[in-house]
Formats: structure tokens, sequence, C-alpha cells
């Protein structure tokens, strides 16, 4: 969980007693999906692995923001499993480009979509895709953010191309 520890919320106590281990609810579910795949990537046929969802993540926000970014928020994931780096980077390009379509067609939201820099990239990524926008003040809004996970986030997840 380094890089993520300014985030968590942990939980010591439930139903009046105290829990054998803490809880730690939900900073990210990479490393859920990470132990998924390792169970279900056995070869190269169960490639590519798409995967949308929707989740409640609670983080410990120090600044809260009403409407932007709460200790608890409603979060829309995607997280994919590809053969080559290549086609990782197309997917995560691909899903940029969905979501800054959706911001400047559907919500009428302009954006800018870039890169991070190192300073503002999530814990658990080697790269990270994003659009911003400006709120009424002019100060940047994060959003339709893209990642490429490090290895970490992939323990037991086997290379199952044929060599």
């Amino acid at each position: 969980m380094a890089g993520f520890s300014p985030e968590l919320a942990v939980v010591t106590h439930g139903g009046g007693e105290k829990l054998e281990e803490p809880l730690v609810i939900r900073p990210t579910s990479e490393t859920i999906v990470g132990h998924a795949y390792a169970k279900w990537i056995q070869s190269y046929r169960d490639l590519p692995v798409l995967i949308n969802q929707w989740n409640s993540v609670v983080r410990w926000e120090l600044r809260t923001k009403l409407f932007l970014r709460t200790l608890e928020f409603f979060w829309q994931e995607g997280h994919t499993a590809h053969a080559t780096a290549e086609e990782a980077e197309a997917e995560t390009r691909q899903m940029l480009d969905v979501y800054t379509d959706f911001a400047v067609r559907e919500a009428a939201v302009p954006v800018i979509p870039g890169l991070k820099s190192d300073s503002e990239r999530f814990a658990g990524a080697r790269k990270d895709l994003l659009h911003r926008s400006h709120d009424g003040d002019g100060k940047a809004l994060q959003a339709g953010t893209s990642h490429k996970s490090r290895a970490e986030f992939r323990q037991g997840v086997r290379n199952p191309l044929p060599r």
C-alpha cells in the first residue's frame, strides 16, 4: 500500500469488537484485480481481458471539495490485460480518447488531454494519461485518467504467450 498511505482509512473495530487484523478500506482495486487476473489468465487465448467496473471508493482526503472529491465517491474503472505492451498502450490511449470525446461532445465540457507529471502520477502507475478541464475560478480539474500499472499489481500473472 506504499504510496497510498496518506489516503487510507483503516478500520480497527467492527460490531463493537476489536478486529484481529486492521481492515484497509478500498483505496484502489488494482491489487484485487491483479490477484484475479493471476487466476483467470492461463493462456494467450485468454487475452485480452477487458473489465469495466463501477464502485464506491473511500479515501482519507485532506481537502475535500463538494461534488468533486469527498471522503467516499462513486468511481468508474476499466482494468485490462494484454499480450503486448503495444496493445496495452493502444487500449490506454483509446480509452482516454473515449473519455475526452464524451466530455466534449456529450457533457459539453472542454478538456485538454495529456500526460501526468511524475509528481501527479497514481501511486500504482508506470504512466498516466488524463484530460483536464477548468472550473469557474480557473483551477484545473483532473478527469478521464488512464493508468499503465506497474508490475507489482500484476504479481502472479505470468506471460501466457507461446515461446
